[in-house]
């Protein structure tokens, strides 16, 4: 017990180290070498050179092979770029779902993809006594879930296959475990520009999603309404939560500059 709480404390303290030696790049035009932080962060030199050769390992940290000096990866800007993707399509989502959400009467989410899950963002939640339990802050399975289907729509074949599992595991009886069924479902998402998750994830709950874009075209969010089956049936989601999350997704993606000659 004793040995791992020490190398907890050691691995908290060495990701600190780490920041440290980051953060110093912050105000710093120039490169800086392994003496100068050694200097203003009061560690040995060894310590620095570990850090920044894990740190260079992973793209956070370059090194001018002519000065020997090192400067910020470009790993630092693709972090940056995605935090700031992340906060501004929350921020221009958000009134959004509000209105989605009472004019559905039903849960509104907005997500987006990271590695080989769904990871839900924000939410607005239905004021009915009966609702889908928040999924806010939670990674979900893409191929069961119909914000998760909507991000496979878009993406190629390889890196499709890089974020599937080799098994597709059954959360329920409903769930999609045939490759090829869901390659040609995927295929139909993307024709059609909505998905649906028909108690593929969780049993009772189904769920409609829609595609968000940037001003780039790219694909970078998916707003979708859950509710509980009993109030979702096939003729609700066709005529009224599809065009609803349909509506939604498209105004979010225009709030975010997209337009139809971006794609």
């Amino acid at each position: 017990m004793i040995i791992h709480r020490e190398k907890i404390n050691y691995l908290i303290q060495s990701v600190s180290h780490a920041i440290d030696v980051l953060e110093e790049f912050k105000g710093n035009q120039e490169e800086l070498g392994v003496t100068d932080l050694s200097k203003k962060l009061k560690l040995h030199k060894n310590n620095i050179f570990r850090i920044l050769a894990t740190l260079e390992a992973r793209g956070y940290i370059e090194q001018n092979k002519s000065t020997e000096n090192y400067r910020l990866g470009i790993k630092c800007l693709e972090l940056g770029q995605a935090y700031i993707k992340q906060m501004g399509l929350v921020r221009q989502a958000k009134p959004i779902l509000e209105r989605v959400s009472k004019e559905a009467g039903e849960t509104a989410y907005i997500s987006f993809m990271r590695g080989s899950g769904v990871v839900y963002l924000d939410s607005v939640e239905s004021s009915k006594t009966v609702r889908v339990i928040s999924r806010v802050g939670l990674t979900l399975p893409p191929y069961c879930t119909a914000s998760g289907k909507i991000h496979l729509a878009y993406l190629t074949e390889e890196e499709r296959e890089r974020v599937l599992p080799e098994e597709l595991r059954p959360f329920t009886k409903y769930t999609i475990t045939e490759r090829e069924r869901l390659v040609q479902e995927l295929e139909q998402i993307k024709e059609r520009g909505w998905a649906i998750d028909n108690e593929e994830y969780e049993e009772e709950v189904r769920c409609a999603a829609a595609p968000v874009f940037d001003y780039t075209g790219k694909l970078v969010g998916a707003l979708s309404i859950s509710g509980p089956s009993f109030r979702l049936g096939e003729e609700d989601l066709q005529q009224a939560i599809v065009p609803a999350v349909k509506r939604g997704a498209e105004e979010v993606s225009q709030r975010l500059g997209y337009t139809k000659s971006s794609s």
